[in-house]
């Protein structure tokens, strides 16, 4: 199985790079969002690897941080969940968004991604919201995000246990945290404006 490859980006295309490593040259499967990260071809690029065996065909799915691979691989776990469904999540949303959203129940916002339905959305929060925990999300940051939206992402994470601390399951948490947390708040801005609409609740 391949980890990742290292070698010299020779070309991009249309959700692919070809990646040259020891002489031979690899189709790579991204996302768009990690397509944009590349470097310019000819420069050399570390790019983690999810390989697809199937009878007639073997397929390679990179991404650019050992993060995006592990979620992808959580992904594909789903039932109707492929590669290349697990892809289009990736090419929609960060890696936190996606556990958020999960935590909080938010089909909505997972049917974002690319011929993502529904159905598909609420089979992904129910086979893996038991399978995130909010302190391993908090450490989950692309290393292509700036600062304030790092801080932002991890601030949220902290409501949400601040909140299950005070009894709220941890749906309930993110759920309200979701729906009260706006760019640039604080852990405790968010917290309160969470518990202000929990108490509505």
């Amino acid at each position: 199985m391949i980890a990742y490859i290292k070698g010299t980006l020779e070309a991009r295309g249309n959700g692919f790079v070809i990646v040259e490593s020891g002489g031979i040259g690899y189709r790579v499967f991204v996302s768009p969002a990690a397509l944009a990260e590349m470097p310019a071809n000819g420069e050399i690029i570390k790019i983690y690897i999810y390989m697809n065996v199937k009878e007639d065909v073997i397929s390679l799915y990179g991404f650019s941080t050992q993060e995006e691979q592990e979620l992808f691989l959580r992904l594909i776990t789903v039932s109707g969940v492929g590669p290349k469904g697990a892809l289009a999540f990736l090419s929609q949303l960060r890696p936190q968004e996606i556990i958020l959203a999960i935590l909080s129940d938010d089909v909505k916002t997972l049917s974002k991604a690319p011929g993502v339905g529904r159905k598909t959305a609420q089979r992904v929060i129910l086979e893996l919201k038991d399978k995130f925990q909010t302190a391993e999300a908090i450490g989950w940051e692309i290393e292509a995000e700036s600062s304030q939206t790092a801080v932002s992402g991890g601030a949220k994470f902290e409501a949400i246990d601040a909140l299950t601390a005070l009894g709220y399951s941890r749906s309930e948490a993110a759920g309200a945290v979701n729906a009260a947390a706006a760019d640039g708040m604080t852990t405790e801005e968010i917290l309160k404006a969470a518990l202000k609409k929990m108490v509505r609740i």
